[in-house]
């Protein structure tokens, strides 16, 4: 469901609606009312249907979008751009049954729509976000997480925090912790027998020789020796400046960017409607649109469902290749 105040509701009418032959068949976690209410407001041609089971959507798919009961159901009216503190234990609680499906096998996987951390952490949500509350549904495993668009996949090695925070923040180990895991998720679940990894630089021109900061020598480059010791193709310290034009990015599978928007920045210029957040490093499938709640257009009608649906196509990727494997 994600935050019923923003667009997540209305994205996820207007991906049924605009399925094409490779949209995987899915079903919605979500108030089947509210969203009745939703695709009559802004005259989204999609018809719902009401499901006891995740194994009755697939035959539903085509003619409606099947809908299962959020088990912690909201009680409060939900005004469309103006979240609520009182619809937190119904966002949380539609994550957790997702969950429950995707680790017993019921689902293939789960598409996350935005949520509003502000919304939970006022009833006591404790995580960063989606990836760390996974993480720890998962069992407290380390996840990471990749943007990805037509071209480009980048990794944030710290991802919320503040930017004066990075570098102290930064090590060798959580380099090579999160290199490791991109690396194998790149092989299992992106079919890529050899994954190339480029490792940013955290400073302009990456560091100069230690004149506009040590980082590179001190920790990012240990980092890349350790990697490529242990048969990762890891490259850099590379000098963010020059790694995203499109020459740059056909020599890597994914870049490891030292912090958040050096990874989002050049993702989300080249496909910004586009764009899936990944979590690596769970036992099940997860993605999510790379956009957020959009409380300033949530009444009107006008969100774009293009990146809910390269997330549903990527998921269904994704546990296809997982099931053959």
């Amino acid at each position: 469901m994600g935050e019923p105040s923003g667009i997540g509701g209305e994205i996820a009418l207007k991906a049924w609606a605009a399925k094409r032959p490779d949209t995987p068949a899915f079903f919605v976690i979500d108030d089947a009312a509210r969203l009745t209410a939703l695709a009559a407001r802004f005259n989204i041609p999609c018809p719902l249907v009401t499901i006891s089971h995740p194994r009755e959507a697939a035959a539903q798919f085509k003619q409606a979008l099947p809908v299962l009961r959020l088990e912690k159901a909201l009680t409060t009216p939900v005004e469309l751009g103006k979240p609520s503190g009182t619809t937190a234990p119904s966002v949380i609680g539609a994550i957790d049954q997702a969950v429950v499906l995707v680790k017993s096998g019921a689902a293939a996987g789960m598409v996350t729509n935005p949520i509003h951390k502000a919304s939970l952490m006022g009833a006591g949500f404790t995580f960063p976000g989606h990836t760390e509350y996974l993480g720890h549904l998962a069992g407290d495993i380390e996840p990471v997480m990749m943007l990805a668009v037509e071209g480009l996949r980048v990794v944030p090695v710290t991802v919320h925090m503040a930017v004066r925070d990075v570098a102290q923040n930064l090590t060798s180990e959580l380099i090579v912790r999160r290199a490791r895991i991109t690396a194998k998720a790149l092989q299992n679940d992106f079919g890529i027998a050899q994954p190339r990894l480029a490792i940013a630089a955290l400073n302009p021109h990456a560091g100069e020789s230690n004149q506009m900061g040590d980082e590179e020598t001190r920790i990012i480059a240990p980092a890349v020796a350790q990697l490529r010791a242990e048969g990762i193709d890891a490259r850099g310290p590379s000098p963010a400046d020059t790694l995203f034009h499109a020459e740059a990015r056909k020599h890597f599978d994914a870049a490891l960017c030292m912090y958040h928007d050096q990874a989002l920045i050049p993702l989300k210029t080249i496909d910004f409607a586009g764009g899936v957040n990944v979590t690596l490093g769970l036992p099940f499938v997860r993605t999510s649109p790379d956009h957020g709640t959009a409380f300033d257009i949530a009444a009107r009608g006008v969100a774009d469902p293009s990146s809910l649906l390269a997330a549903l196509r990527l998921a269904g990727t994704i546990a296809t290749r997982r099931v053959n494997a």
